[in-house]
């Protein structure tokens, strides 16, 4: 599917009558976000779930000429028990990057009520769940691409701390191959992997339950992560998972490109001190900057080559 204005053409947005200048999904060429809240990306809830676990809200740059764009889904975090589509820094990322000029689409997904971090029985049945969910997302959107103005060839995955892990796993694995790993008999019996056919992901304080699987697949990846992170350790498996630095160290043995941003003395989403609930301007600032150092990954990855 061509885009309609070529990646990386001198587009100007107007605020004020003030043109912004600059090189489309490099730099936040447009001025003003359009939200579309509470969108239903199910056709028909499963058996005792909620409604709200499956809205989305959709941000696109106002007045954009555009009607192929790249489309971020934004999977927040919370350890699978907590968060919402409007949680910590997903409208933050959500706003910034469709300045951009992408269309960010930020979801909840169904979330549990047990331990799911302490757990790792019910940590893959949680990460089940959500990557279903995203599937379902993905689906949504390819047949609602036109409403939507987006190319469906160029789907990236995002998302921070579980969101994180969702989505490594649902670009390097797939949920029967991750259920076989702990020896559950995940449905549908299918081995393939990034069915969606995603393009890239990022990865905020995230990991991956074994690192191997990033044979499976050559998909581009960016992570930020803090070095001291408690929660999900950057580079100890001592947690059941592969954090940040090991993932990206193992993919660049393998030349799968990947960049990483590690900050020395943060903690879980690069607070000082991780508060689950609260983040002050300090953080809400290194925030913007991992959007930024993962934007510009995406850049160079899918519109320079």
């Amino acid at each position: 599917m061509a885009m309609s204005i070529a990646a990386g053409a001198v587009v100007s947005a107007y605020a004020n009558n003030n043109p912004i200048e600059g090189k489309r999904f490099k730099d936040q060429v447009f001025a003003k976000v359009a939200v579309q809240k509470n969108i239903s990306y199910k056709s028909s809830l499963p058996a005792g779930e909620k409604a709200k676990s499956f809205l989305m809200d959709v941000y696109q740059p106002e007045n954009d000429a555009n009607k192929a764009r790249p489309l971020i889904i934004w999977i927040h975090g919370g350890g699978f028990r907590f968060g919402k589509k409007t949680s910590r820094g997903t409208p933050i990322w959500s706003k910034r990057f469709a300045k951009r000029g992408y269309v960010c689409a930020a979801i909840n997904y169904r979330l549990t009520n047990r331990k799911s971090m302490s757990d790792r029985n019910n940590l893959m049945n949680a990460c089940k769940d959500a990557m279903e969910d995203v599937n379902s997302v993905v689906a949504f959107f390819k047949k609602e691409y036109v409403r939507f103005g987006i190319d469906t060839t160029k789907i990236i995955l995002a998302g921070n701390s579980a969101g994180g892990i969702t989505a490594l796993q649902s670009v390097f694995s797939s949920i029967s191959r991750m259920g076989a790993s702990e020896g559950h008999a995940f449905s549908p019996a299918d081995t393939v992997v990034n069915p969606n056919k995603i393009v890239a992901v990022i990865n905020f304080w995230g990991g991956m339950f074994d690192s191997t699987w990033l044979k499976n697949t050559n998909v581009p990846f960016v992570s930020v992560h803090g070095l001291k992170d408690r929660v999900v350790p950057a580079n100890r498996t001592d947690r059941g998972i592969f954090g940040s630095v090991i993932i990206n160290r193992y993919a660049t043995e393998l030349k799968i490109p990947n960049s990483v941003h590690i900050y020395d003395r943060l903690g879980h989403e690069l607070q000082k001190h991780f508060i689950p609930f609260l983040a002050g301007r300090p953080a809400k600032k290194r925030w913007n900057k991992g959007g930024d150092f993962a934007g510009d990954f995406l850049y160079k990855q899918l519109f320079e080559h």
